[in-house]
């Protein structure tokens, strides 16, 4: 069965933030809202300090924190390992909000563009008031898997089938893939190289794996 999951590769980020970028431009997030994020952290003891940046978003979880917490059902998991949210649905009650150990969804009430009064022309084209006084967070860009599969694409290879923010990786520090295939491009990144992934102590089972160094 196909699991879904992203790789981020922490030596290889640079903090550049243009996975934030194409996420807004992609999904034309308002202001304030950013369902992909760079963390930049700083790590050692002086003198010997260094910089690392973190992606960071929904997890798409095995056991979301988000689910049981929803009192209307909005929040749903995919057999596919995608957790998404029915609008329809959703009374904005956050719960899910205060439940996410990732910090990974909003909630936006008020109508707002990214210079003030007037959309740019992606804000106009995407912009979905379904979105409005509801949670929302990152989807894995499932329209552009779910398209791409119908068009018998492969996601995390062809672009047209793969989460924007992996696209515009300058570094090519995102990869994306099914984690069920050994032969992928996740999988083999994994098997290749020691990781871990965000608040695993939780038992969320995160969909969102990162590297760190070589397998020795």
């Amino acid at each position: 069965m196909t699991r879904w999951a992203m790789v981020a590769d922490l030596r290889r980020c640079v903090g550049c933030q243009t996975c934030t970028a194409s996420c807004k431009h992609a999904n034309a997030t308002p202001p304030g809202v950013q369902w992909r994020r760079v963390l930049d952290l700083e790590v050692g003891e002086y003198p010997d300090v260094q910089r690392a940046f973190v992606p960071v978003g929904c997890n798409h979880c095995d056991e979301p924190a988000c689910l049981p917490v929803c009192p209307t059902g909005a929040t749903y998991k995919r057999a596919d390992g995608i957790v998404g949210i029915n609008y329809d649905v959703c009374i904005g009650c956050a719960y899910c909000a205060v439940a996410c150990p990732y910090q990974a969804r909003y909630k936006t009430d008020l109508v707002a563009f990214a210079y003030g009064g007037e959309p740019m022309a992606n804000e106009t084209a995407r912009r979905d008031d379904s979105r409005r006084a509801v949670a929302t967070k990152c989807t894995f860009c499932v329209d552009r898997i779910d398209s791409g599969l119908a068009q018998g694409k492969q996601p995390g290879v062809d672009p047209e089938a793969t989460p924007a923010c992996v696209n515009s990786c300058i570094a090519e520090a995102l990869a994306f893939g099914d984690i069920e295939d050994p032969q992928s491009n996740v999988s083999q990144l994994l098997a290749k190289n020691q990781h871990f992934r965000m608040h695993e102590e939780l038992g969320t089972g995160p969909g969102f794996y990162y590297l760190w160094d070589q397998k020795r």
